[in-house]
């Protein structure tokens, strides 16, 4: 199995938010066309009384391949080949019940989240990533850095130039 590029993406929302089903159908397109391919979503909400609801969106049979890859590539880099085995199984096993997220783990981050806000937190495999890398490694490339620059980023570079 392929893997790509896994980013890790939170996105808060407060009371005023509006929650129209766009997200998840921008989702759905890009999944649609294996653009990235969405391995897991957690939506944690706290009102402004402070309870907390959380739910999980995850593809087990899929969650469950991730797992073991992951498990995988850790027990290779730990144990070499016999590491790889003990890990992939190891992997395969903490994701058998389609949860990603320890639920103590869940209560620590929304100690994070202020009352009336809602955080996603989504794990998106980016597909569109495995032909350049498989075209950089075949070249025998290798990835010296990988950071994502976003437009706000390159503003906020432009006024600390202007400040100098």
């Amino acid at each position: 199995m392929a893997l790509g590029p896994v980013q890790l993406l939170v996105v808060g929302y407060g009371e005023d938010a509006v929650f129209d089903g766009a997200v998840l159908d921008e989702l759905h397109r890009l999944s649609e066309h294996d653009v990235v391919r969405l391995v897991d979503l957690l939506v944690v909400t706290k009102d402004m009384d402070g309870n907390v609801a959380q739910v999980e969106f995850s593809d087990r049979p899929e969650l469950q391949k991730y797992g073991a890859v992951v498990g995988a590539l850790l027990g290779l880099g730990a144990g070499g080949e016999a590491g790889m085995a003990i890990g992939a199984e190891a992997g395969a096993e903490a994701m058998a019940d389609g949860k990603m997220y320890d639920p103590d783990e869940v209560w620590v981050l929304a100690e994070e989240i202020p009352p009336g806000m809602t955080a996603a937190i989504a794990m998106l495999e980016h597909r569109w990533a495995i032909p350049m890398r498989d075209a950089i490694l075949g070249n025998n490339g290798v990835v010296l850095a990988d950071a994502w620059i976003h437009p706000e980023d390159l503003v906020r570079y432009g006024a600390e130039a202007a400040a100098e």
